[in-house]
This record gives structure tokens, C-alpha cells and sequence, in this order.
């Protein structure tokens, strides 16, 4: 297989990774076959999937904008994958040229093409870390050198926590992540569920299958599990939704997404630090 010139050395390019599956669900060209393998069978298992990550991304942008509305210009984007078109940084600065983005990821390709995207950008930098490894995030020389913790803080966990196993208790990094952060802070995350949506647990337990076989557990959580999340943060409004839900804006939303119910399957939402 020849190597693109873009792919970090030392990646074995026949195993799937979480963020290249989720590029090829967006259209990107920062994948594998491997990837590509991966994600036409958790399609073939859970129909809808592209559309479901496009109204993810919408979301992700929406809320963007909404925390620059609430005076919120500093962005931890964690499990942030591969930049595509409109991302957190691009988003932000639009709408305040002052925002400070730093992105997060462990997979070697979303880090090394998060750097060549942002080369230049003196307000926007990526850490190779893991969020089940907090304090390494929060310890990071790019999170000390554009975030300033005594100030609020929109803290980006989108399509992210799901990928989290209960083993390594998601809650408690979160929880360390929130007690670092400023009162007034944000988060802002959206998780797989089939509660709720069209499919049937056993559409999830198909693409749960999928994600297990190439060693990436995806879980499937309830409502009340994902509330949990929010410990510590008071929800705003409309709370604990499904994606296209959250304060919907027609002009980001994309076409024919409402055609497919498919698209209110998991839960978005946006919490305040008190």
C-alpha cells in the first residue's frame, strides 16, 4: 500500500481508527481503506450514519457560535479527529477574532494534519493526549500557553465520550476537567444512544459489533447515564436533546436532515458551570 505523504510514519495503515472512519462518514480524503472497510459495514448496520455525523457537525457549530454569544471565547475541543471544513477554530474566530481553540486527539493522523491545518495560527494548537488522561490535557504546554483557566472555558466533548468503556469511568475525567475550569465555563457534548430515535437497540448492538471488532467499544448510553455527565453544570435550554433539536438554525442545518429520522438518534447539550 503506498503511504500518502500526509500519514505520520509508524501508523499501520490496515487498522481502523475512530477519527478516519469519522472523516470518511464527512466526505474527507484522510482515510484508509481499512477506515473505509470499517465504516461501510457500520452503515450497512446502523443506515443513516453520514446524515447522523453531519447534524452532529452542525451542532458542534451551533454551539460554537452560541458560547461566543455568551462571551465564552476560549475552546477545549477534546477527541476533536480530523479537521475538516468549518471546525471549531474557523467557527470561532468568525464570530470573535480573539477565540483560542485547542484541539485534543490521540489518533497520529488527526494530530499531524490538525498541525499542517493550523500552522500559522498563533491562537489554535493540537494536543497528542487522551481524554482519559485529564490532567495530562490540562498539564499541556499549548492548554497553559492559550487558555486561561481563571476565565470560562467552553469544554468540547462531541461524539467522543461513547467511545469511553464504563471501566475507565468517563465521569470522573470529566469531573476532573470541570473542576479545573472557571465558573461560567461550558460544556457541550453529544453521545450515541438508540433511546429515543428510530433504530432499535439491536440496530446499535449491529454497529456496536462493528466498532468492537477493530478494538474501539462503542457505547450505547441511556438518557440517564448521559445526564450524569452534566454533574456539576447546570443544563441550558432546551437541555438534554437530540441534535437537531438544540436551538435549530435552518441556515446550518444540513438539507433534507429532518427527511431522516435516523438524525435524532443520541443526545446533544450545552451545561453551565455554576
Amino acid at each position: 500500500m503506498e503511504r500518502p505523504t500526509w500519514a505520520p510514519q509508524g501508523i499501520d495503515l490496515s487498522v481502523p481508527s475512530v477519527s478516519r472512519i469519522y472523516d470518511y462518514y464527512l466526505g474527507g480524503s484522510h482515510n484508509f481503506e481499512a477506515d473505509r472497510e470499517t465504516g461501510r459495514r457500520a452503515i450497512a448496520a446502523f443506515p443513516g450514519l453520514p446524515k447522523l455525523m453531519q447534524v452532529n457537525r452542525a451542532f458542534m457549530r451551533r454551539t460554537v457560535r452560541y458560547a461566543v454569544s455568551e462571551g465564552v471565547n476560549q475552546f477545549l475541543d477534546i477527541g476533536s479527529g480530523i479537521p475538516t471544513f468549518g471546525n471549531v477554530h474557523e467557527i470561532a474566530q468568525a464570530a470573535d477574532p480573539a477565540a483560542r481553540v485547542v484541539y485534543v486527539d490521540h489518533d497520529p493522523v488527526a494530530v499531524a494534519h490538525s498541525r499542517a491545518v493550523l500552522d500559522g495560527d498563533d491562537q489554535s494548537a493540537i494536543v497528542a493526549a487522551d481524554l482519559r488522561a485529564p490532567r495530562e490535557i490540562l498539564g499541556s504546554a499549548e492548554v497553559g500557553r492559550l487558555l486561561d483557566l481563571d476565565r470560562p472555558v467552553a469544554l468540547l466533548l462531541v461524539a467522543v465520550l461513547h467511545f469511553v468503556e464504563d471501566q475507565d469511568d468517563p465521569w470522573k475525567a470529566l469531573a476532573v476537567l470541570r473542576d479545573a475550569l472557571a465558573p461560567g465555563s461550558l460544556l457541550v457534548l453529544t453521545h450515541a444512544s438508540t433511546e429515543g430515535g428510530p433504530r432499535k437497540p439491536e440496530d446499535g448492538e449491529g454497529v456496536q459489533g462493528v466498532y468492537r471488532e477493530v478494538g474501539s467499544p462503542l457505547l450505547m448510553r441511556s438518557r440517564e447515564e448521559v445526564i450524569r455527565f452534566f454533574d456539576g453544570f447546570e443544563l441550558v435550554d432546551p437541555g438534554l436533546v437530540s441534535m437537531p433539536h438544540w436551538r435549530p438554525d435552518a441556515a446550518d442545518t444540513p438539507e433534507d436532515a429532518d427527511e431522516d429520522p435516523v438524525v435524532f438518534s443520541g443526545f446533544a447539550g450545552v451545561g453551565r458551570k455554576q
